[in-house]
């Protein structure tokens, strides 16, 4: 139980003129993380239907997710409380991680069973080098700002900005092994690759339901989440 309490005192000791900042630069990551998503998608899923790359096709529909995440965020910081919107904010995190992976998965293993070849895309291959280069900063700022506010929306919000630096590094060995060698099969490969990475987030984000939100708001005194049985889960876990 001290553990929990510990949990709580920190929460907090998070002051209102702190956290009216913190969510400040939430709105600012989340909205950077959609402009650039926006642009990331549509070249990938153009290059992917040029190419017939089902693993590019899936880092653009990737792309889009992120969108979606990015825009749940947005949604949760203009309410006053965003505390109040933190679980379903999650749930929601959650649920697009999850037909990510299911739609990536099946795809995939479509191509591999008609051996679908696609064509070497050396757009996708700037697009990924490109994704490399920003997604760790931008997810590094996105998970600083979300311990600082124990929210674990914003933080499973940079777990899929970091997804998409790991889908990146996927889809390069990817794309860059058919284009090299004329290894086909190295495509939707690396797009199994990626729907296992999803499905782990997913997974992750659904059993976190917001435990490591803050239960205090400005003025009120923080009551320790211990109904919710997450305990310090959401810490030990590295998620908050």
């Amino acid at each position: 139980m001290s553990a929990v309490h510990d949990h709580a005192a920190k929460a907090a000791a998070v002051t209102p003129a702190d956290r009216a900042r913190l969510g400040r630069r939430a709105r600012l990551l989340a909205g950077a993380s959609v402009s650039y998503n926006l642009v990331e998608g549509v070249i990938a899923i153009g290059a992917g239907l040029v190419a017939g790359s089902v693993a590019l096709i899936g880092f653009g529909l990737d792309s889009a997710i992120e969108v979606s995440s990015g825009l749940i965020i947005l949604w949760q910081f203009r309410h006053l409380l965003p505390e109040s919107r933190e679980q379903k904010a999650l749930r929601l995190i959650a649920v697009s991680f999850l037909a990510l992976a299911a739609y990536v998965s099946f795809e995939s293993l479509r191509a591999l069973v008609t051996g679908s070849e696609p064509e070497a895309s050396p757009v996708g291959i700037a697009l990924a080098l490109a994704s490399v280069t920003v997604m760790p900063f931008l997810a590094w700022a996105q998970r600083r700002t979300g311990r600082a506010l124990h929210s674990s929306s914003v933080v499973a919000d940079s777990n899929q900005t970091l997804l998409c630096t790991y889908m990146s590094v996927a889809l390069l060995v990817g794309l860059g092994l058919n284009a090299a060698l004329g290894w086909w099969w190295a495509d939707p490969v690396a797009g199994l690759v990626i729907a296992a990475i999803a499905l782990k987030e997913g997974r992750d984000a659904w059993r976190g339901q917001g435990c490591c939100a803050p239960t205090a708001v400005a003025g009120l005194t923080a009551e320790p989440a211990a109904a919710d049985g997450c305990g310090d889960a959401c810490g030990s876990a590295g998620r908050c």
